[in-house]
């Protein structure tokens, strides 16, 4: 074979063993996800209600997602700590939180160093479910209904106390949101949380509380403590015969302990709508309702991402005005 034939059949050789890697990469398709297991945040402590949720859906969604969910648990600072972890993530659907539009609507006027910003670092896929809140009062309380508390704060502004599980937290400024609808004036006293001022509120130490009801469902059923309305559009599964605060004369006054899926922000748009339906799928599921009802969380679901999008930005409005119009200043 002459010398010149055999350099260009080398040269063939050397381009089409250079050309098959790549050859080779064009024709095997990319992964499909999900390829590996997917971690799910919770930022809260293990056993609580947030990381409850979280287990409770990534146990159903795995299946319909046919990948292995890992919940994992990064708690502080109020949240914030497993935020800032999602908002560093990379946006490929191998990380979700379950957590709070409320907490992290809250979170920027009490945290000046916040790393991230839900509307910007956080895309919500579906809300999940959201707790009770009550207008709860001590029983000894002459009052029947919300229309009579309120006319009884005005009249005696600050005399009756309410009790919160911390400044700056949600059920402090469930208070906030009612003295500024209704200008019923009240004594702020904060505690550590729930369990700490619960005896007192019972015991008449302190009058009323704007609190999650689960806590307080079996002293409710007791007598040891009343709910005058639930904050929510409808009235409660958990107290069916207890008024929404709109039925009590004050509407607008919405409040909830809250759980949404989140994604980091630019999570391809395919694996958020596969995760909406997967967890819409799951808040339907019979077993899964029942579990969040023992917990006092009525399921919600049913929503496009779109919706929860909406619902985010309206909540963070909602609590933005609240502490700007109460000038509450971190303490």
């Amino acid at each position: 074979m002459p010398l010149l034939s055999r350099r260009h059949l080398m040269a063939a050789s050397a381009a089409t063993t250079l050309a098959v890697p790549g050859l080779a990469r064009a024709q095997v398709p990319a992964q499909a996800w999900p390829a590996r297991q997917i971690r799910v945040i919770a930022p809260y402590p293990p056993g609580g209600g947030v990381d409850t949720v979280a287990r409770a859906f990534s146990d159903k969604v795995a299946p319909k997602v046919v990948q292995t969910l890992v919940v994992d648990n990064q708690p502080g600072a109020g949240g914030v700590i497993g935020a800032a972890a999602l908002a560093r993530s990379a946006p490929d659907g191998y990380t979700m939180m379950v957590g709070s539009m409320v907490d992290y609507s809250i979170a920027p006027f009490f945290h000046q160093s916040l790393t991230f910003d839900m509307a910007k670092d956080f895309v919500p896929v579906l809300e999940i479910g959201n707790g009770t809140v009550g207008v709860l009062v001590t029983p000894s309380l002459p009052v029947k209904n919300v229309q009579e508390l309120i006319a009884l704060a005005k009249k005696e502004p600050g005399k009756l106390s309410y009790a919160s599980s911390g400044f700056g937290g949600l059920i402090h400024l469930n208070y906030e949101m009612l003295k500024q609808m209704t200008g019923a004036e009240m004594t702020h006293v904060p505690y550590k949380g729930t369990s700490f001022f619960q005896a007192d509120l019972y015991e008449n130490r302190v009058q009323v509380s704007i609190d999650n009801v689960l806590a307080h469902l079996p002293h409710i059923a007791s007598g040891k403590v009343r709910c005058l309305a639930v904050a929510s559009k409808t009235r409660s599964p958990l107290l069916p015969e207890v008024p929404t605060m709109a039925e009590a004369g004050v509407p607008g006054f919405e409040s909830a302990t809250n759980y949404t899926l989140f994604v980091p922000r630019g999570t391809p748009p395919d694996i958020i709508a596969r995760l909406n339906a997967a967890g819409n799928e799951t808040v339907k599921d019979a077993d899964f309702r029942e579990r969040m009802l023992k917990l006092g969380i009525v399921p919600v679901g049913g929503s496009t991402q779109a919706e929860a999008q909406a619902k985010m930005m309206s909540e963070m409005k909602r609590w933005g005005d609240v502490i700007q119009k109460g000038n509450i200043k971190p303490q």
